[in-house]
């Protein structure tokens, strides 16, 4: 026996402070001159404008302007729309309010002014935790990685996602459990990346029952938040494979809504690939408390309640030209992608039925 071990892995952090605790956003303006963050434009969607008119007073003098266009999925004609507002405004930082479309826009904004961002989540996206960006134009996602759009400053604070309706909430989180889920059997997955895929998603299968029955439970949410702030972390030190570029091409190239696709999709994409990711496998389903990963995630599927791919308007006529995009480019994944097995997971997953 070789007296070398053999454990090895590397992995690199973002420079990011996160703040996290019921009632932390009060602490908003002495975090943003903690960071030297002294002129910030909003980046919102339409909706929500309570919490947009809170923070907006919380911000006072330090409000250079507004952006309340954010949208799924980052289409280009937003971000064309909101690139002349941040150069007016001639801020020194960005921030962002809300989930994935928020933080997104924030994103893509901050790619080309070169400016640093702050998140304030109110969803489970993860997104706040990545230096993963996505462009859509219609017919198609455009997805990179760059440090220039992982956030410096992430404030988490629970009670903003008290009024996030129970099947948003539920849709949301199974999102952040794919990334817990393709994170487990990343290529470049490591002690510290499974360590956080495992941890989030107990969190998370455990909180979000809870929070369907209850959705003001202060732990609940709280156990979700916590769950999605290391479910983004998990994403960002791995390769996603064929479940998130599934989820891309069924957005940005059909229209279907992001987190209800993650969760629509989830079950399925694990089935295909578990026979090839076995370890991670055992991984999962410890971390569901299931005999079977794929049967743990289909079990929590039902009691959340989620959108099957025919809820959100897929049809098997789509299924062709969805499985061609999504083959047509290589990416990392525990088994070999082609047309027919991308065929084979969208039409069971649109039947209801096992592969």
């Amino acid at each position: 026996m070789s007296d070398t071990p053999s454990l090895s892995f590397t992995y690199a952090t973002h420079d990011v402070r996160v703040v996290f605790g019921a009632g932390v956003l009060a602490t908003l303006p002495a975090e943003l001159e903690r960071r030297g963050m002294r002129r910030v434009v909003l980046i919102t969607t339409p909706g929500r404008p309570a919490d947009r008119e809170a923070v907006a007073a919380l911000l006072g003098e330090r409000l250079a302007g507004q952006c309340a266009g954010a949208m799924p999925h980052v289409p280009h004609e937003v971000v064309r729309e909101a690139h002349p507002v941040v150069v007016r405004a001639r801020p020194d930082a960005l921030l962002a309010l809300g989930g994935g479309s928020a933080i997104g826009l924030c994103k893509a904004l901050a790619l080309e002014t070169g400016l640093p961002l702050a998140a304030i989540p109110t969803t489970y996206s993860g997104s706040e935790m990545t230096s993963v960006w996505g462009i859509s134009d219609g017919q198609a996602k455009r997805t990179g990685r760059d440090p220039r759009v992982a956030p410096r400053l992430v404030i988490y604070d629970p009670e903003l996602t008290y009024g996030l309706p129970p099947e948003v909430s539920a849709a949301s989180g199974m999102n952040a459990i794919a990334h817990c889920v393709e994170a487990a059997y990343a290529h470049d997955a490591g002690p510290v990346s499974s360590l956080f895929a495992s941890d989030g998603l107990r969190r998370l299968a455990e909180s979000l029952p809870v929070i369907m029955a209850s959705p003001r439970d202060p732990d609940a949410r709280a156990d979700a938040l916590a769950g999605a702030h290391l479910a983004g972390r998990a994403l960002d030190l791995t390769s996603m494979g064929l479940h998130h570029k599934l989820a891309h091409v069924l957005g940005g190239s059909f229209g279907l809504p992001h987190a209800g696709t993650h969760a629509a999709l989830l079950p399925w994409v694990t089935a295909y690939n578990a026979p090839a990711a076995g370890a991670a496998m055992a991984r999962i389903a410890a971390a569901l408390r299931a005999d079977d990963a794929v049967e743990g995630l289909l079990a929590l599927a039902r009691t959340l309640k989620t959108p099957t791919l025919a809820d959100l308007g897929f049809t098997a006529d789509m299924i062709p030209r969805a499985a061609a995009l999504a083959a047509a480019s290589s990416y990392p994944n525990p088994r070999p992608v082609d047309e027919p097995g991308v065929r084979s997971i969208l039409a069971c997953a649109l039947a209801g039925r096992r592969l």
